[in-house]
């Protein structure tokens, strides 16, 4: 269950490594309103969602097996096509950030960037083709090495003011919309992919058990340290545009402790490499069972010889996303969190159908909620996602292209739907 909980600690989060800009879009009064507001409208749902379903169905293919029972193979594809989509512009940051953060010690490493993301890339399929097994125990390894430095960070600021953190003043006000939006997006980004996480659950032990308590252990953790480096960075007195640019390891220089640059840096490095193949073991597995019921090619079915693994997914999603690396952050972030919104709310429906559908079937984790109340809940949560979406719509210039781009790219899912359903039709004629 620990490596579980580290696999999926990775899959959502790799540590506060990301939460940067929030302070520059959010200002040091409205920051962590939404750090701390977003995550319970936010997350609980989706994690509640998650909980209920998987233990249903504790199947390797996850949430498209889930939104394909309740609501049929066509909507089965959306989710399926949507969250590849989505998980491959999500794949795509995490090289480029570890170039940013192993440019602290070597600054002209951005001349070589895409070779560099091009050998994590193929270094994490391999890994991924191996086994879940060496997954979980290298993210344990790489979970202690994020997060040591904010531990050390966060008990350094508490020692310089006193044993204690006080709250700056909360509010929203002088917090424009597009930054709304786009600090909203940031926090929703930091804390999404708990779905993810279920795609494997056919090759976990006691999978419903498991998931409960690594799911529980990964949220605690995660919120609590993003609470944390936030009221350190808010008392360190550091320029939000510096901590944008140059990211966490720029504090340690701030506070003289060059020492701490170092850890900063190279737990940036441990974070993006987790993350890249925690989120590669989830979306892998998902086209092998949509070549299964005939929506993509049979090749997809294919298990390695050896190691038992989709090999030739991981090896396809592998080349997706290096031709993904040539993004800007910014859109990855924008088209990122707008696919993603739109496959959890099919998993939000189909939870709502399931329990009209077969309201007595075994559940060994129900919501505790009827289905006005759950209704109520999935509201808040896409409440949220509509506001960051307005926000990133709002803003005319670098934003609005990137959350166009993914809305486009959600309709597509029509278009090779159809190209499926032609070929099928075809070979019966």
């Amino acid at each position: 269950m620990l490596q579980l909980a580290a696999v999926i600690f990775f899959t959502v989060s790799g540590g506060p490594y990301g939460i940067e800009p929030l302070f520059n879009y959010a200002g040091e009064h409205a920051a962590l309103i939404l750090l701390m507001t977003a995550p319970i409208l936010w997350d609980v749902p989706a994690i509640l969602t998650v909980l209920e379903l998987n233990g249903m169905m504790p199947v390797n293919g996850g949430y498209y097996q889930w939104v394909k029972r309740a609501l049929g193979t066509r909507w089965g594809f959306y989710e399926g096509y949507w969250t590849w989509l989505y998980t491959f512009v999500d794949l795509a940051i995490y090289p480029v950030l570890f170039v940013e953060y192993a440019s602290f010690f070597f600054p002209d490493l951005h001349a070589y960037k895409i070779p560099v993301c091009l050998c994590i890339i193929w270094t994490s399929a391999l890994l991924n083709i191996i086994g879940i097994v060496p997954v979980g125990r290298i993210s344990m390894v790489l979970g202690v090495i994020v997060l040591t430095p904010f531990i050390i960070l966060c008990g350094i600021i508490l020692f310089r003011h006193g044993g204690s953190l006080s709250f700056p003043h909360l509010t929203l006000s002088g917090v424009g919309f597009s930054s709304l939006g786009m600090g909203l997006y940031t926090v929703m980004w930091n804390f999404f992919g708990w779905d993810n996480a279920t795609t494997y659950a056919g090759e976990v032990d006691k999978p419903i058990r498991s998931y409960i308590i690594s799911n529980i252990l990964a949220f605690v953790t995660i919120f609590a340290m993003y609470l944390l480096t936030s009221l350190a960075v808010l008392h360190s007195g550091i320029d939000f545009k510096q901590l944008n640019a140059e990211g966490f390891p720029v504090l340690g220089a701030l506070m003289n402790y060059q020492w701490l640059g170092i850890l900063l840096a190279l737990g940036g490095m441990a974070s993006a490499l987790g993350l890249f193949s925690a989120v590669l073991l989830s979306v892998s597995r998902v086209p092998k069972v949509m070549a299964d019921d005939g929506l993509l090619p049979q090749k997809f079915n294919a298990l390695h010889p050896k190691f038992q693994t989709p090999y030739i997914s991981i090896i396809v999603s592998a080349f997706i996303v290096s031709i993904m690396i040539l993004f800007t952050f910014t859109d990855l972030i924008i088209m990122d969190v707008t696919l993603y919104g739109a496959g959890l709310f099919l998993e939000f429906i189909s939870l709502l159908v399931l329990r009209i559908k077969v309201p007595h079937e075994y559940r060994p984790f129900t919501i505790p909620l009827k289905i006005p109340g759950l209704c109520v809940m999935f509201l808040l949560s896409v409440s949220i996602y509509a506001i960051g979406l307005s926000g990133a719509f709002s803003e005319s210039g670098k934003t609005f292209i990137p959350a166009l781009s993914a809305v486009l790219a959600l309709f597509s899912g029509e278009i090779a739907w159809q190209i499926i359903v032609w070929r099928k039709s075809r070979k019966i004629s």
